[in-house]
């Protein structure tokens, strides 16, 4: 039905007229999001020690779909125009309807899934969370900022540096090449040498001086160049802050931590979009530029004042049909276990969530408790 939605939606962005029937259009394809439905089916088809994995792909698809999608953009819009991009989302979402009638398993019974699955309950919890909360403003502002300098970026490069709209292609596929091969190195000294904080400040300031940098060059090469810096940062925050959101949410609750976390994310694209066009409107180019910049080194300050986040990693296995005293029994043996930081046992899902240290866990114990574990 999303799908459904989503295809009506780029048949009435095709055939637009005005900027009034497009807007309906755009509405009718944002109520067609069908990720939170996805994330539950996912949990549905996959075995608990394949989800995180699962969910790994997902996360690298769509963020590899933002990549494609900025490179082919400009080169498809001068082969076919605007229209041509809708009916390009219209088949695409066609094809997305046939694989999930003919390619994906028919799951006749839902279950509820706490690791993938938002829950209501876990809300109040979550939002309260002051480390997630900073955790769910940084990707607010990421996209905030993403859509606010593309609203101004390829009219710049138009009249500024005369540069077709149909080479804006190459321009971007040579900067998100050289980006993701620059954001590498920090996205390992996070994860592997447990530098994280340190990480973000750094690409929090590198955010805000190369979008205030951008307004100042009057060479297209050195635009390049600044450019990559913000899509360095872009790349490092994109890939680091779903891993943060799943070490620091509570036990148990990472699908209701990862719900919130994406509704973030598309209210700042809607925030970048809306503020991005009164800026430009009301103080030209450079006040947005200017905001983006400011706005991420007064944010590195508060990265800065923020606690070091712990190196911890989720699991989760299933129980067998057990006893509430047997139940008891086993919270009991798993909390004393080293390295097991949280837990958490909900009956109804017959389901058991670890937060653990893994640098520390003592496997052995672990493994003996609950041997259907994949560690």
């Amino acid at each position: 039905m999303g799908l459904i939605l989503f295809a009506i939606g780029s048949l009435i962005c095709a055939n637009a007229d005005d900027i009034n029937t497009l807007i309906v259009g755009r509405a009718v394809q944002g109520a067609g999001a069908i990720a939170s439905t996805l994330m539950a089916l996912l949990s549905d088809v996959t075995r608990e020690q394949n989800r995180t994995k699962a969910m790994a792909i997902v996360g690298i698809s769509i963020g590899a779909s933002f990549m494609i999608s900025l490179v082919l953009g400009p080169w498809i819009f001068s082969l076919v125009g605007l229209s041509g991009l809708f009916y390009l989302s219209f088949a695409l979402s066609v094809l997305g309807i046939g694989l999930i009638l003919f390619a994906v398993p028919n799951i006749v019974q839902h279950t509820f899934r706490r690791d993938t699955t938002p829950s209501l309950l876990a809300l109040g919890e979550v939002l309260k969370d002051k480390r997630l909360g900073f955790l769910n403003v940084s990707v607010l502002l990421l996209h905030a900022s993403l859509t606010a300098l593309f609203i101004t970026i390829p009219n710049l490069l138009i009249e500024h540096f005369d540069l077709p709209l149909s080479q804006h292609s190459w321009l971007y596929l040579t900067v998100m090449g050289f980006a993701f091969v620059g954001m590498l190195p920090l996205v390992i000294i996070a994860e592997s040498k447990g530098k994280m904080k340190s990480v973000l400040v750094f690409v929090l300031m590198l955010l805000g001086a190369s979008a205030i940098l951008l307004q100042w060059t009057h060479s297209i090469w050195l635009f390049g160049v600044l450019l990559w810096g913000y899509f360095v940062g872009f790349n490092a925050l994109e890939a680091t802050l779903p891993s943060l959101i799943s070490k620091q949410a509570p036990v148990g609750y990472r699908g209701t931590a990862m719900g919130v976390f994406s509704t973030h994310q598309f209210i700042g694209s809607f925030l970048g979009g809306v503020g991005g066009g009164w800026l430009l409107q009301n103080y030209s180019n450079s006040g947005i530029f200017w905001v983006v910049g400011v706005v991420f080194l007064a944010w590195s300050l508060v990265a800065l004042a923020q606690a070091a986040p712990r190196q911890l990693s989720s699991l989760a296995f299933s129980l067998p049909n057990m006893t509430e005293t047997e139940i008891t029994k086993l919270a009991d043996q798993l909390i004393k276990i080293q390295g097991v930081e949280g837990m958490q046992i909900f009956k109804d899902e017959q389901t058991a969530y670890l937060k653990v240290d893994k640098k520390i866990l003592d496997k052995e114990s672990l493994k003996h408790l609950a041997p259907q574990i994949a560690l």
